[in-house]
């Protein structure tokens, strides 16, 4: 009997993670795969990245509208609701055996809320994981303590969920889904990346991933000392659309302006996950306060300016350099990671993200994880003084 498998996608970061795992569990014959796209996916002022996955081949069974046209918390606030009224309806109907959730949006509270109620169990995707400066670590936490099935990047966020009480069967390290893309796509050639950019990759590269940071008040305050550092930068500066958060517009708008006045700049909206992962190969650095500066571009030996707090904590390679949000310190962690010394001495760092096996991991439990009240039941360790008391008691 096939089990039936609900994945939600909200937005183009986390579909490039879900890509392979989608890719097996589409094929593969004892699983009834539904794909569930909201968010951002089906905002046309983020690039209506759902038509990506269509283009892929896959069947979207729900598009869930929900995504606020706003760019305050409030908008962030009121989203999460509108998407747990829609998927209350949709899962009380469809009713999966399992649903899979991936990451930290703030969006994935609905799906799992929703799960919740109706005794859905949930299986979680890169759980373990620290982002102090932004919600996203709390989400990502509270992610893991409404799921049954945990798919960690690495050995340490594998710890990290154990030690938040979850059972050891249930916690598994798959690596980061992203990097299957590494052993698994054809990315592009230099020319035919040119030709489909219409850049020029012969000239230096700056790639800037650059998002609100959500735990401020004021969301973009450090944005300030990226763009006084970037006046001074000699490469050319490729920018990419933020996450659909608080400030994000403030962040596009201020790229337009930026670059109105400079030649050697473009902004994307969207890439797909390949043409991506081919101009990680092909640039010359990467600045900016995303996931993927910590979490890929070591696969690349890309040297990575990180600014600022947003991914403060979590685990990194000797590719990454950490910077205040200061003009100055940007500029001095961009004359490291320029340098030939730093180039050489990273030149063959390992990632540990992963080695690019995540999907045929997070595919096996899937498909063999028992289900029913076995799943769904969760049994915590004793507290210290409780085990304490056990062992005295059965000493006797």
């Amino acid at each position: 009997m096939k089990r039936t498998i609900a994945v939600v996608t909200t937005s183009r970061a986390d579909y490039s993670h879900l890509y392979w795992p989608l890719r097996d569990l589409s094929v593969n014959e004892r699983i009834d795969l539904r794909i569930v796209a909201l968010g951002s996916h089906l905002s046309p002022e983020f690039g209506n990245t759902v038509r990506e996955i269509e283009k892929d081949g896959f069947r979207i069974d729900a598009h869930v509208e929900c995504l606020l046209s706003s760019d305050s918390d409030v908008g962030m606030a009121k989203t999460i609701g509108l998407a747990t009224l829609s998927l209350a309806d949709l899962f009380g109907k469809m009713r999966p055996d399992l649903l899979l959730l991936i990451a930290d949006r703030y969006e994935m509270l609905a799906p799992a809320s929703v799960a919740l109620a109706l005794r859905i169990p949930i299986a979680h995707i890169e759980g373990g994981e620290i982002s102090e400066g932004a919600i996203d670590d709390a989400v990502r936490n509270a992610l893991t303590k409404m799921s049954h099935i945990h798919f960690t990047s690495t050995h340490a966020a594998r710890e990290r969920v154990i030690a938040m009480g979850e059972e050891p069967w249930r916690v598994h390290r798959a690596g980061a889904p992203s990097l299957d893309h590494l052993r698994r796509s054809t990315l592009l050639g230099r020319e035919e990346l040119e030709t489909r950019l219409m850049i020029d990759l012969r000239k230096p590269t700056a790639l800037i991933l650059y998002h609100p940071v959500t735990l401020a008040r004021d969301t973009v305050q450090e944005a300030d000392a990226l763009f006084d550092a970037l006046e001074s930068f000699p490469e050319q500066l490729l920018f990419f659309y933020p996450n659909a958060d608080a400030g994000s517009r403030e962040l596009i708008e201020r790229t337009q302006s930026f670059l109105s006045s400079r030649k050697n700049g473009r902004i994307f909206t969207n890439l797909d996950a390949i043409t991506y992962w081919s101009l990680l190969r092909h640039a010359e650095l990467l600045i900016g306060n995303s996931s993927s500066g910590i979490m890929e571009t070591a696969s690349f030996a890309l040297p990575t300016v990180n600014i600022g707090i947003r991914q403060q904590g979590r685990e990194r390679a000797a590719n990454v350099i950490d910077a205040a949000p200061d003009a100055s310190a940007i500029r001095g962690a961009a004359r490291i990671a320029r340098s030939d010394d730093f180039r050489r001495s990273i030149k063959d760092v390992p990632n540990p993200y992963g080695e690019g096996f995540a999907s045929k991991k997070i595919v096996e439990i899937l498909t063999t994880v028992p289900l029913g009240n076995e799943l769904l039941m969760k049994r915590h360790s004793p507290l210290q003084a409780e085990a304490a008391s056990e062992r005295v008691a059965n000493s006797r």
